[in-house]
């Protein structure tokens, strides 16, 4: 069953893959076992296991019956949640069918309707002007920095 897992390292039995799992993981307030993969963000580097998805190593082993024509749906809506009553197959159309637009951006911002479309904006304009802001103020420090390495002063 594991050997229909694309990516996933040959080394691996049922065992010591659910227990790699479960010491990457932590639990959340809301039920979801976060897990963590290669990188720094959440969400983004799920991969574990060699290059396999995490979401899909875990219903191959906690949940069972994984069948590769099927995609691994999140009911609970987070990418990088491995809990098992949270997984479930489906179809690509039906999983597409299931995706909504999240009412928050990921930092917990009210995301905004475009006035156009009435859809949700893709983009949170409190993440981006706090971004721009950031950028802003490092390239400042950069300027200033180095109008004292060639020994000017503040202008």
């Amino acid at each position: 069953m594991l050997s229909e897992i694309n990516g996933l390292s040959r080394h691996f039995t049922e065992d010591t893959l659910r227990a790699y799992l479960l010491s990457r993981t932590t639990r959340t307030d809301s039920g979801c076992l976060i897990v963590r993969g290669y990188g720094s963000r959440r969400g983004v580097y799920q991969k574990l296991a060699g290059r396999a998805w995490a979401h899909i190593a875990a219903y191959a082993v906690f949940v069972g019956g994984y069948d590769p024509a099927l995609e691994v749906h999140h009911d609970c809506g987070v990418p990088d949640c491995i809990e098992p009553t949270h997984l479930r197959q489906l179809n690509h159309a039906d999983n597409c069918r299931q995706r909504t637009q999240r009412l928050r951006c990921r930092n917990g911002h009210e995301r905004e309707t475009e006035p156009g479309t009435d859809r949700l904006r893709r983009v949170c304009r409190t993440c981006n002007r706090l971004a721009q802001k950031r950028w802003r103020e490092r390239q400042a420090a950069e300027v200033a920095e180095a109008r004292t390495a060639y020994g000017r002063g503040p202008s």
